[in-house]
Order: structure tokens, then sequence, then C-alpha cells
């Protein structure tokens, strides 16, 4: 159909072309009538050509398929079955109490040394003394277990604060037994404190032959006077 109104158009065009020649050469002296009616002719041909155009373009529009627009229905599902809940179980009863017997406190007894002064300490001899050979300040066997019996005292007792002395007997110079009272004094604070008693707790000082125990001038009186002496000073 478009083809033969297009075709139908296209003949018309020649027709008019056809005739407007025939009239120019017939008329030529209506030329001003001639060229309003060629222009309104061709305007009608121009026209003609746009309806063409738009009718051809319209039929080519390939068709749009028609959208169902109505909704499909969505797949059904089956009602889901739930278990009956059931009842929480009871909670556990608390365990019994644990029946705590009452202890009575007990209290430490001061016994008569703690509670004594420091006269009465020092005159019981709570604290041993020490013993040495002639010229030594090293603690033999004997010397070390009476000063090991003290170093147990002091840690029954432990604010003790004690002055370990150093002694020598008459024999030589003053000058070389004040040195050997302090070595005397030393060994044995030293061997105090390997057994655990605080320095804090320990002085020393050396009374070389100035102060002896024993005034004899004789061996028994000599070996006595050649000691480390204990003095308990604060507690």
């Amino acid at each position: 159909m478009v083809a033969e109104l297009t075709s139908g158009l296209v003949g018309l065009g020649f027709h008019l072309r056809h005739r407007l020649r025939r009239d120019k050469s017939a008329r030529h002296e209506e030329f001003e009538h001639s060229e309003q009616r060629v222009n309104m002719y061709q305007r009608t041909l121009n026209i003609a050509i746009v309806i063409v155009l738009v009718v051809s373009a319209a039929a080519c529009k390939p068709r749009q398929p028609k959208v169902n627009t109505t909704p499909t229905p969505g797949p059904t599902t089956a009602p889901v079955e739930t278990a009956a809940e059931k009842p929480l179980p009871p909670p556990p009863l608390p365990p019994p109490p644990i029946a705590v017997e009452d202890k009575p406190i007990v209290r430490p007894v001061p016994d008569a040394v703690s509670s004594g002064s420091l006269d009465d300490l020092n005159r019981a001899a709570l604290l041993k003394p020490a013993f040495f050979p002639l010229n030594s300040h090293d603690l033999d066997d004997e010397g070390r277990t009476i000063v090991g019996a003290n170093a147990d005292v002091l840690k029954k007792y432990a604010t003790w604060i004690i002055t370990v002395e150093g002694h020598a007997d008459e024999r030589g110079t003053a000058e070389y037994n004040l040195a050997l009272g302090e070595r005397r004094a030393s060994a044995v604070k030293t061997y105090l404190i390997s057994l655990g008693v605080s320095p804090d707790r320990l002085k020393v000082i050396s009374y070389g032959k100035e102060f002896p125990f024993d005034p004899g001038h004789d061996e028994s009186a000599w070996a006595k006077n050649r000691r480390a002496h204990f003095v308990i000073t604060a507690k």
C-alpha cells in the first residue's frame, strides 16, 4: 500500500511539472500568474512527500508486544507444623549449706622470755658465747654449733637486736687484740647471716683484751677470754 501511494505521488509530480512547462510555453504573457501557480504546486508536492514519509515511518515501526499486566500468583507454601513447646524442667535445687565449725581463736601466750627485761634476758644467757683457738678468728665445729643454736633463738624472737662483742686474751699488744676481736665478731655475724638472720639485727664491736671474763693468767683463763660474746640490746 505504501509503495502504491508513493508511486502515485511521484507520477502526480511528473504530471504537474509537465503541465507547468506546457502552461509556461502557452501563456508566457501570464508569467506572474504562472509563477504563483508553480509555487503553489511546489508546496503541494512538498506536503505530499512529507505525508508519504510520515505514513511510511509509521508503517515500518515494529509493533510492541502486548504486556500482560495481570499479576501471576506466587507459589503457595504449605503451613509448617510446629511441635508443641515442652515446658522447661525446673532448675536444680541449690546444694545444702556446709556446716562450718567455729574454731576458737588461739592467741599466743607471751612466755617468760619475751616478757622479761633486757637485763634479765642477758643474765639468763639465752645466747651462748662462741670460743676461738689462739690467734684465730675461724669458728671450729663446736663454735659453729653454738652459733647455730643462737640463730634458732634469734629466729624465734624475731624482734631482738643483738651486738656481737669480739674479745681476746691478755697476750699480745692492745692494737693486735682489737683487730683480732673485730675479726672474731665479724666472723660470727657472717655465719649468722648465712643461717637466715637479718643483718639489720646484728651489730659488732671489739674490746680486744680490755674486758676479760676471767682475770686469771693461765691457759684456762685465756681460753675463756678468746670469745665472741652476745648481748641483747633491743627487743
